[in-house]
């Protein structure tokens, strides 16, 4: 009890967190006074042991991770429970989308979804001009980050070309705000060219948005699916439960053998561990703290409990494969040696069909069965590479970096992502960056992330800090997500990727180009 208290005070004391701040981290201490779900010993041991981390979600899960409202549904009906009408016009559209997002619940307490934000306006623009548009836009624009100060919370945007998406994108350029998170799908037969290219110079200012493999997602998730949070896709109308994830490095520190042994007998071993703690909080969630019995938006039919899964996510593939080889003395690198590479495709294609073999109650969004991801990391991780990808620092050339990668992101329906960091030729060459992307896509890429070295952004994982906060972080930040990039910049050093060039798309035409 006197840790407790000495905790609690620590909190309401702390000079550099704000009010909600403050509310938050007291929630997550009084949650951790109860006991967790109950699982086997083995389960809890792998847990203590670093093998298995879940993410600090609470001892007492009462809300899904991830919330996915269908946000077209509630401006076509109106709410009950916010007793609001379909909204008539864009002001109502945009006031009522605000009110709704403050009774969105997540892991963060913010929304990680805000709606595929150009469908969703697009009916209530026809009769506003482009100067117009954009000052309404550019009020809400504002609001969201200030209302929502947190990185997590994300918009979609695509595939079509629409004139709230293209106002959207200029507003990004000229407001260079962290809120909201920003994703572009990309379909080969319907986003131009020329709507890649006003993304590519919007990731110039600001380090948004991503770019995703709209065909590849479709296609795993059906055609209502997002990216929410980080860069995490689930459908629309559901969500995840949890995400819990397995450390490979750590695991391959408890393997008595090599390669044959890691694959054959203690992946299947912590799969089944990390399984056995997703039923364990799914569980709870849905018979315990009756979530989907009670909520509104389960009422109101904008979620439903069949169109949620769990996330199982994988980290540290990078340490596992080369300390498997180094146990065959062989010194090689994964990203940059052939046979590194392919016993990394390996792993990650015998976690794939494990994770598939094993059901979970409650995951009929995903038929029964968890959703693989390659977890992009936390703040706190020190010594492990995020997901699938190459250590910061080590990465290659941009065509060596893509090949490498990308036979990973098929198998990761609920989110991959590899953070290509260019240096200012990509400013000079906007064209090739559109060129590189296409060509990724091609080449079997999920998601196509990119930093550019001279702005004021840095992209922790999948989210955004700029440059500036975190200069300022002892004073306080007014985004709870800061706080977070802080401690990856300095467990992880994120700000130190390997740049990469890019020449004229005109003298290079291979997918690197």
């Amino acid at each position: 009890m006197a840790e407790f208290e000495h905790r609690v005070r620590g909190i309401i004391a702390d000079p550099a967190l704000t009010y909600r701040q403050r509310l938050h981290r007291l929630a997550g201490i009084a949650e951790e006074a109860v006991a967790p779900p109950a699982v086997s010993d083995a389960c809890r041991e792998a847990q203590e042991k670093g093998v298995i981390c879940d993410l600090a979600e609470g001892h007492a899960p009462y809300r899904p991770r991830y919330v996915l409202p269908d946000y077209a549904a509630l401006l076509r009906n109106g709410s009950a429970f916010l007793e609001l009408a379909p909204p008539r016009d864009l002001d109502e559209a945009l006031a009522f989308l605000l009110i709704a997002y403050t009774s969105v619940p997540s892991i963060t307490t913010y929304p990680v979804y805000l709606g595929d934000l150009d469908k969703l306006l697009t009916p209530f623009v026809e009769k506003i001009n482009d100067e117009e548009l954009y000052r309404r836009l550019r009020l809400f624009w504002i609001s969201l980050d200030r209302m929502l100060p947190d990185a997590f919370v994300h918009t979609n945007l695509g595939p079509d070309d629409t004139r709230v998406g293209r106002t959207i994108l200029r507003l990004e350029r000229e407001l260079l705000q962290v809120v909201p998170n920003l994703t572009l799908k990309v379909d080969p037969a319907r986003t131009p060219d020329d709507l890649l290219l006003d993304g590519v110079r919007t990731v110039f200012a600001c380090g948004k948005p991503h770019f995703v493999n709209h065909p590849m997602m479709t296609g795993d998730l059906g055609p209502d699916y997002a990216a929410v949070s980080c860069y995490n896709s689930l459908k629309i109308g559901g969500g995840s439960h949890t995400l819990v994830r397995l450390n490979l490095a750590e695991a391959v520190r408890h393997c008595p053998g090599g390669a044959q042994t890691f694959l054959a007998q203690t992946l299947p071993l912590f799969v089944e561990l990390t399984a056995e703690l997703i039923e364990a909080r799914i569980r709870y969630l849905v018979e315990t703290a009756g979530f989907y019995a009670h909520d509104w938006l389960v009422a109101e039919g904008l979620i439903s409990l069949d169109r949620f899964s769990a996330m199982f996510g994988i980290y540290g593939l990078a340490e596992a494969v080369e300390a498997l080889l180094e146990r065959e003395g062989k010194h090689l690198r994964y990203g940059q040696d052939a046979e590194a590479n392919e016993l990394s495709y390996r792993i990650t294609s015998t976690v794939a069909d494990l994770v598939a073999a094993r059901p979970l109650p409650y995951c009929e969004g995903n038929g029964g069965r968890a959703f693989l991801h390659s977890q992009s990391g936390i703040d706190s991780d020190a010594g492990v590479t995020a997901g699938t990808r190459i250590p910061v620092g080590r990465e290659p050339a941009l065509f060596e970096h893509l090949s490498a990668v990308a036979p990973h992101h098929r198998l990761f329906a609920a989110g991959i992502s590899d953070v290509l960091h260019f240096d200012d030729t990509a400013r000079r060459n906007p064209q090739a960056v559109v060129d590189i992307i296409r060509g990724a896509f091609v080449s079997g890429m999920r998601d196509f992330t990119f930093n550019l070295d001279s702005n004021d952004f840095i992209r922790i994982t999948g989210y955004l800090v700029r440059k500036s906060d975190l200069t300022r972080i002892e004073s306080g930040a007014r985004h709870e997500s800061t706080f977070l990039g802080a401690g990856s910049v300095a467990q992880s050093h994120v700000d130190r990727r390997a740049p990469k060039r890019v020449i004229s798309h005109e003298s290079n035409p291979r997918p690197d180009r």
